[in-house]
């Protein structure tokens, strides 16, 4: 069955969700990050994913003492993404406590040095993320647009151990109206050997639903939890599903 990811986004070490990455659409909420956390371990969940947008605008991680509390107090897996701009960065996501660390813009800038994650980390602790706006894969906290597409993208690094993958249709996130379901059936007939996240758009169970018709091994979901259209109680039993 498809996972069930939640999304904790990190404005000032505090949960946030943007339309589209806009950041001067950002609208906060009263839960802190750790407390969330706690709440989605506790429904099952095995894997949270955390994004550190104040790190992706400045290619820097800004918010680790708040990775280092979640990876101390929740039992649930941390993918963390944001600011990885290098190796030693990347080594200080993994000391914060990190289980996984989602790398776009400097998979797209610099593939030489990402490859280089790929066989130093391996494949299960690297994962590419790969967000896309009119067919061009999007950068530096999804303000610029790069001129390589998603599949090129992908094809460069499948020699290199590439196993995980998180795609975003961008004109999909945070709007509610439901993932672009095409987009991912078509990533997963070009690229059968490897395990796509979805992300943005999801709105209700019946999404969830649908991507796992559709076989997509994983979904993020975020601002539909914090709006409370999808419920904790909902993960609980999706997740009691899986188990």
């Amino acid at each position: 069955m498809t996972e069930i990811i939640p999304a904790i986004d990190l404005m000032d070490g505090r949960c946030v969700r943007l339309v589209e990455g806009n950041y001067s659409s950002r609208k906060t909420y009263d839960a802190s990050a750790l407390d969330m956390a706690k709440l989605y371990a506790d429904c099952g969940v095995r894997r949270i994913h955390v994004v550190d947008l104040d790190g992706a605008r400045v290619s820097r991680p800004c918010n680790l003492k708040t990775l280092e509390a979640l990876a101390s107090h929740c039992d649930a897996e941390i993918e963390w993404g944001g600011g990885i701009c290098d190796a030693g960065v990347l080594g200080s996501v993994f000391d914060a406590g990190a289980t996984c660390a989602v790398i776009g813009s400097l998979a797209a800038l610099q593939p030489s040095v990402f490859k280089d994650f790929l066989t130093g980390f391996g494949g299960g602790r690297i994962i590419l993320g790969a967000d896309v706006r009119n067919g061009a894969v999007a950068v530096k906290g999804w303000q610029d647009s790069s001129d390589i597409t998603l599949s090129a993208l992908i094809s460069g690094f499948l020699d290199s151990g590439l196993r995980q993958v998180i795609s975003t249709e961008i004109s999909r996130d945070g709007r509610l109206e439901g993932p672009a379901f095409d987009f991912y059936a078509a990533l997963m007939e070009e690229f059968p050997g490897i395990v796509f996240t979805a992300s943005g758009g999801v709105s209700r169970m019946a999404d969830i639903e649908r991507l796992n018709e559709l076989g997509v091994p994983k979904a993020i979901v975020g601002k539909a939890i914090y709006e409370g259209i999808i419920s904790i109680k909902d993960i609980e039993r999706w997740q009691s599903q899986s188990a």
